[in-house]
Parts: structure tokens; C-alpha cells; sequence
């Protein structure tokens, strides 16, 4: 069984691509829409497994879209908006949604919200192994292959890896990979990635002279391979 699928309809697209990286490094596979014309027949046709759906939208708006899922599905939804107010006047609707955010909130706490429903309608978070280039990790027994050869990684250096592989050549902040890596782990500080690195780098080194983590001034690291 794969991973939970889950359909963000957000049209701050900075915000959901933030969502997006932090759902993927749990596991779960994302699709987004910036618009709500087509959230209703993209949620039943794909079959998603909850929805984070905001409600000024242009096109339809949540409050529609939400209406219309509970017509003929009962998939989890958790609704945002940008006015606390607001989430009063939500609960007073009955529109059947799973759970309420409003913004500014933070991508852990969603994370956990999702978590927390998925657990709820049995949802089992089973994700096959990833194979990016020549690294091959498995978040089911924690382990990951360099080569066909075991790179033996601590859970926090596996966690690390993890997270950079989502979304390979991209350059992630110390600071983004806290939140991706170490989303419980408050001891942890943006500076101890460095460290984790530098281990990881070392570990690689041993298996071949290839370096595929790649620094960037100033702002972080990135995953070639």
C-alpha cells in the first residue's frame, strides 16, 4: 500500500509548495490546484486521501467545494482561512469539514492535523523505497543503499537525507530542513545541520568520490545525483 495521497486547492502558491515539501518528507504523495473550478472532480476522480482546502479561492470558493464533497464523499477535508472570525462562523455552517486552521499557521501543525485524521480513518502510512540516481532510501525499516552498497546512517542523518531527496536540485534552507527533518526535535538548531552534513558527506565519501550534496553559500544544501 502507498503512501497517503493528499490534494492541497491553495492559491498562495509559496504557501503550498512549503505544505507540499513538508507532507512529501512524511511520506505522502501531494497534488495541488491554485484554483477551485476543478477541486471537486480532481478529489473524487484521484481518490485523495484528505484535502487542505482554503477558502477564498478564485474560480468556485472552499465553502462550495466543500459542500459539494459531502454530497457523494465523506474524504477528510481540513479547511483554512485568514480570518479567525471566520472559523466561528464555519462551525455554525455544519459543512462537515474534518478540522479548521486559520493563517498564518505553521506547516508542522498541519502536518500533524493530517497525521491525526489519517490515524483516525485507518489510513496506514506505508511508503515503497525511493530511488533517486544511485541512492536508494526505505522509510520502512530506515535504511538506505549507495550502490547496492548499506550506508549506515543515524536516524537523524536517514531523516536528513530523506528530506533533501524530495525534491532533488533543489537548494533547501538550514532553517527549511529543521522543519522537514526534525519536526519534533526542538534541541535541534539550524547550525547542527552542518554537522549532519559533514557525517553524511564522510559516509558517502567512503562508498565512492562522488559528492552528492552540494552547499550553497549562505543558504543550505541541495541533492544532485
Amino acid at each position: 500500500m502507498t503512501g497517503p495521497r493528499i490534494l492541497i486547492v491553495e492559491d498562495e502558491s509559496t504557501l503550498a509548495e512549503i505544505i507540499r515539501d513538508y507532507l512529501i518528507a512524511e511520506g505522502m504523495a501531494v497534488d495541488h490546484l491554485v484554483e477551485g473550478t476543478d477541486a471537486v472532480a480532481t478529489a473524487l476522480q484521484n481518490r485523495h486521501d484528505l484535502v487542505v482546502l482554503d477558502i477564498m479561492l478564485p474560480g468556485v470558493d472552499g465553502l462550495t467545494i466543500c459542500r459539494e464533497l459531502r454530497k457523494t464523499s465523506d474524504v477528510p477535508i481540513i479547511m483554512t482561512t485568514a480570518k479567525v472570525e471566520e472559523i466561528d462562523r464555519l462551525l455554525g455552517l455544519g459543512l462537515g469539514a474534518d478540522d479548521y486552521l486559520c493563517k498564518p499557521y505553521s506547516p508542522r501543525e498541519l502536518v500533524a492535523r493530517v497525521q491525526a485524521i489519517l490515524r483516525r480513518t485507518g489510513h496506514r502510512k506505508d511508503t515503497p523505497p525511493t530511488r533517486i540516481g544511485r541512492l536508494l532510501t526505505n522509510s520502512e525499516n530506515w535504511t538506505a543503499t549507495l550502490d547496492g552498497t548499506y550506508l549506515d546512517l543515524t536516524r537523524r542523518e536517514f531523516m536528513l537525507v530523506t528530506a533533501l531527496v524530495t525534491r532533488p536540485g533543489r537548494v533547501f534552507s538550514r532553517n527549511e530542513l529543521l522543519g522537514l527533518a526534525f519536526p519534533d526535535d526542538a534541541d535541534v538548531f539550524d547550525r547542527t545541520i552542518d554537522s549532519h552534513i559533514r557525517n553524511i558527506r564522510r559516509k558517502i565519501s567512503k562508498l565512492t568520490d562522488a559528492n552528492p550534496i552540494r552547499s550553497v553559500y549562505g543558504v543550505g544544501y541541495a541533492y544532485d545525483d
